[in-house]
């Protein structure tokens, strides 16, 4: 399974980047994790198979949406009021479940793993 994620880039504080993955065949529970400079790859956002469920982390509530591309069968990232510290690379990840849960935030749950997108917020 491969997933293929696009949309990273160099903006300003205060604007905002659309991130995409998609894979083809099977339905997935979707994640987006991010991993800054010298940190631990963390949590941002999750969806479950159905799309009626999504979790965050806590410093991107408001800012940023996950929704699912049914039409690509694939998973979106909407990043509003970026700041600098969102700066980091992006990763997309897919965990196989026949649960309806978008409460994954390890990345041990997740089976696969895009290649992962640079977003860079200037200040």
């Amino acid at each position: 399974v491969q997933l293929q994620a696009s949309g990273g880039g160099l903006v300003e504080a205060g604007d905002s980047l659309r991130l995409s993955c998609a894979v083809s065949g099977r339905t997935f529970t979707w994640g987006w994790f991010r991993q800054a400079p010298g940190k631990e790859r963390e949590f941002v956002a999750a969806i479950s198979r159905r799309g009626d469920i999504s979790f965050y982390l806590d410093s991107v509530k408001g800012r940023f949406t996950i929704s699912r591309d049914n039409a690509k069968n694939g998973v979106v990232l909407q990043m509003d009021s970026l700041q600098p510290e969102d700066t980091a690379v992006y990763y997309c990840a897919a965990r196989e479940s026949n649960s309806n849960s978008a409460y994954y935030t390890d990345k041990d749950d997740y089976n696969y793993w895009g290649q992962g997108t640079l977003v860079t917020v200037s200040s």
